[in-house]
């Protein structure tokens, strides 16, 4: 009988084997999957979508940043371009819109001008410009002006400008100083225009340092403002005289016309004149001659 002896131990199981070392499985970027994630969604190691639809609309979306920017480009290039046109960098008076009898002074009406948009340099572009404004502001430097327009432009950096004149009607001079007022009964020194017809005719006997250029304003405002509304009732001023004693009141005579007509500078002109053309359409109606009429008491008229 063969007795077997106890055989060798036995291996233990290679799962037992405690020199076993499980090889991790690889962790690369392409077997990195989250949850809920379509395959779709995997992305490269450089990061780019896999799917051809993601990447169009990345590249679409990618084109419509560039377009927008250069959008933007072109729009800011387009109103800078249009803001250097529309832009006053030099002054430049081409003279008057009327015609003059002597050259004006564009470098004196040039510096105004320059002076006034230094003061407010948006309106240095010309759609911003208040013409208004400005005519205010030279007309107060220099009374003769009337009007100041931008005309025209003769290249991107230079601006015409146009400047209207004040027209006198009458004129008085004061301590060898000759002023002139116009229809609206603004009085000023610079006259551009001939010497006009209608001069006041000092015969008070006070003295010109008696007086001030204030008050000599206010007569000669008082003057032209009746020679413009005598002209508009047909009747044309002649003479403007001073009387003697006084320099509150005025007496004018009229063309074609025997009477005349005694004024107060302290009684509305438009109102005397009013009174006067009634009148001498009443003197004339009855045929009476008179020597004078007087018309500077309110609602009542004199004659003689």
């Amino acid at each position: 009988m063969i007795k077997f002896g106890l055989s060798k131990k036995r291996d233990a199981p290679r799962r037992h084997n405690g020199d076993f070392v499980r090889t991790p499985a690889v962790s690369g970027p392409l077997q990195q999957f989250r949850r809920n994630q379509t395959m779709s969604g995997v992305r490269r190691p450089d990061g780019e979508p896999v799917s051809d639809r993601a990447r169009m609309h990345k590249l679409a979306r990618s084109r419509q940043k560039i377009g927008a920017i250069l959008g933007l480009v072109l729009l800011g290039i387009i109103i800078l371009g249009g803001l250097v046109t529309q832009f006053t960098a030099t002054v430049v008076i081409t003279g008057s819109s009327q015609a003059l009898s002597r050259p004006i002074e564009p470098d004196t009406y040039r510096q105004s001008i320059n002076d006034y948009l230094g003061i407010s340099p948006v309106e240095r572009l010309r759609f911003a410009l208040d013409e208004s404004a400005l005519t205010d502001y030279v007309a107060a430097i220099h009374p003769e002006v009337a009007a100041v327009e931008l005309t025209s432009t003769d290249n991107i950096v230079e601006s015409n400008f146009t400047i209207t004149f004040r027209k006198p009607v009458a004129g008085w001079q004061i301590n060898s100083r000759q002023y002139y007022v116009d229809t609206t009964g603004i009085v000023f020194e610079n006259n551009y225009y001939a010497r006009p017809t209608v001069q006041i005719i000092d015969q008070s006997g006070v003295s010109p340092e008696q007086g001030s250029t204030v008050a000599s304003a206010r007569l000669l405002s008082f003057v032209g403002r009746v020679v413009s509304l005598a002209g508009q009732g047909s009747y044309a001023v002649t003479e403007a005289i001073l009387p003697t004693g006084t320099t509150r009141q005025l007496e004018i005579r009229l063309k074609d016309t025997q009477p005349l007509i005694k004024l107060s500078i302290d009684r509305g002109a438009g109102e005397q004149v009013e009174d006067m053309i009634r009148s001498l359409q009443f003197l004339q109606s009855r045929g009476i001659n008179a020597q004078y009429i007087d018309v500077r008491v309110s609602g009542r008229a004199a004659y003689l």
